[in-house]
């Protein structure tokens, strides 16, 4: 049964970074574009950024553009989410998403995406 098992978060201070890793089991993401979201506590689930199957880049976010790094390990099957210059604001559930080849317009988490991550919980505190 494909899958995306999610790692990394955790807590950080205000300022710190950190990476949150998606790691596919049973799909080849050399064929599936990854889509990055977050959701804070009592909010909706919001898109970052996606990657299509090719490493095209889609921001979804103005504000969270310079802040948001995506990569691929193509070796390890895995996506990365980086993040730099942590705020309290980012504390939320991070969750990866799969669907096939590219990202497709818009990043709304009500999309039929194919396969999901756990989702990662990212806290910034000091």
């Amino acid at each position: 049964q494909p899958q995306l098992v999610q790692s990394g978060g955790g807590l950080v201070q205000p300022g710190e970074s950190l990476s949150v890793s998606c790691a596919a089991s049973g799909l080849n993401l050399g064929y599936w574009a990854i889509t990055w979201f977050r959701q804070a506590p009592g909010k909706e689930r919001e898109g970052i950024s996606c990657m299509s199957a090719d490493g095209d880049i889609t921001h979804y976010a103005d504000s969270l553009k310079g802040r948001f790094t995506i990569a691929k390990d193509s070796v390890k099957n895995t996506v990365y989410l980086q993040i730099n210059g942590l705020k309290p604001a980012a504390t939320a559930v991070y969750y990866c998403a799969a669907e096939f080849n590219l990202c497709h317009q818009g990043a709304d988490a009500r999309y039929p995406y194919d396969y999901w991550g756990q989702g990662a919980q990212v806290t910034v505190s000091s």
